[in-house]
Order: structure tokens, then sequence, then C-alpha cells
């Protein structure tokens, strides 16, 4: 409870503070909002990914869990249901669907995601990505083979899924990648791997990739992790949405800046 109502005040804060695109004085930045950040567009593949969703929140099936991150503080249990799952871990449609525009906006070629889940954002970034693959990675088995089936059911052909432990995943998957155009990290909210991961991707990241990365504002230590990511010296501008924040590394921004942004 003391997490939940401490993200809440916190959330609160980002509301009413947050810029719109009148604070936005980068081109760049400006077109972004413009055209990803306030598109209310609602193509049918939305509707369609969506109620694979629902179908999940109705299950009644149960799922042995191999929780190998720090997981959802509310499922601390082995056994799962499938309705918790993705109740607790899978992203809310409005972000997926950021996900789906954003990709839609810089067609990466080179996809890569930490932490499948249920698949829900997996699936709005294949559907964007195009005949482009999307590598997800999931530590638990059974979670992957429940993607998996969902992926199927939403006839999708261009994801590549890898099952294990991150920590010896990811580093033999860098090596297969010639480079890395976007990167969603959201399995382990944990500051040390979380920068560690970010280090390792970084070695196939260029001017034109976009990191995202998931609950930032979830802890202290994840916050930490953020303001870290955030001096990096390769990173040349990030835009906070309180539940996520986005990585650039743009070098036509002269000077380093970080934009808190409603959305």
């Amino acid at each position: 409870m003391g997490l939940q109502w401490e993200l809440a005040k916190k959330y609160l804060h980002y509301y009413f503070t947050a810029g719109n695109r009148h604070d936005v004085h980068s081109p760049f930045v400006f077109d972004l909002v413009e055209k990803v950040l306030r598109d209310k567009k609602n193509p049918a593949v939305f509707q369609e990914i969506e109620q694979v969703r629902k179908s999940l929140l109705h299950s009644a099936e149960t799922l042995q869990v191999t929780d190998l991150g720090a997981g959802s503080l509310m499922n601390a249990g082995r056994e799962r249901k499938v309705s918790d799952i993705t109740r607790h871990a899978a992203k809310p449609p409005k972000f997926g669907q950021l996900f789906y525009r954003l990709i839609q906006y810089f067609k990466p070629e080179y996809l890569l995601e930490l932490g499948t889940s249920m698949g829900m954002s997996t699936s709005y970034m294949a559907k964007a990505a195009s005949p482009a693959t999307v590598h997800t990675i999931e530590g638990c088995p059974n979670i992957a083979a429940r993607a998996g089936r969902n992926f199927d059911a939403l006839q999708l052909k261009n994801i590549k899924q890898h099952v294990g432990n991150f920590d010896t995943v990811l580093p033999g998957l860098l090596k297969e990648l010639p480079r890395l155009d976007y990167v969603y990290i959201d399995g382990n909210h944990r500051s040390a791997p979380t920068l560690d991961y970010f280090e390792q991707c970084l070695g196939k990241a260029h001017e034109g990739s976009l990191f995202i990365f998931d609950d930032i504002h979830w802890t202290p230590d994840m916050e930490a992790a953020w303001h870290t990511i955030q001096q990096h010296p390769r990173v040349t501008f990030t835009i906070d949405l309180f539940f996520i924040g986005l990585v650039f590394f743009r070098p036509d921004m002269k000077v380093k800046q970080h934009f808190i942004l409603k959305y």
C-alpha cells in the first residue's frame, strides 16, 4: 500500500506540473508531440489487440510462474491467474498505442523488447513494425508460451520470442543484431540490472535510436536509474511521460535537454 500511495503522490505532482507542446522549443520534439503524442486516431488493429486483452482479463486460466526480476509486488505467488498477470503486468492500452505510433513515425527495423509478459505491448509494436522483426525476451517459459498463443490469435508472424534470464539471453541476441533502432526495457524493475541492460544495448545504439524505459518512477531505486540514464554522455535528450521515459541520442540537440510532458 505504501508503494502505491507514494506513486500516486508522485503522479499527482507530475500531472499538475508537466508541460505541454507550448513548453517545447525544439522543432523535433514539438513535431513528435503533435504527430505522435497528440494523435487520437484509433485504427482497427487497436480493437483487435484490445479484444485479446479483454479475453485475458476474463480468463480463469492459471500459470506456474518463474519470476526472475523485481516482478509485480501485487503477485508474489508461484501460481498466478492469467487475468491478474494481464491486469498488473501489461501496460495499459494507451501506452501500447503510443508504441504503435512511435514505430509508425520512426520506422525502426531492429526492435528489441525486454519483458514480453502477455505480449500486449509486443503486439502493438509488431503490428506497427511489419515487415521488421520484433525480438522479445521473457524470463518465464509459461508466460512466454501464453504470449505466443496471443500472437497466433492476432496472426503476428514478425515476432521472434527468446525465453530465459535476460542476463543470459541478451548478450547472445545482441551479437546477432547489427544495430538497435528501438528498445523497450520492461523487465527487471531494479536500478542495477536496468543500467546494465542500458549499457549493453548502447553498444548497438546509433544517432537515430529510441530507447524506452518502463516504470521510471516506480521506486526511488528506479528513479535513480532514470537520472543516471539522463546524464549519460551519449544521451542528448529525454522525455518523461511519468510511467515511461523516452531516451534519444540525436546529435542535433546542442544542449542536453529533459522534457516532462503530460500524456
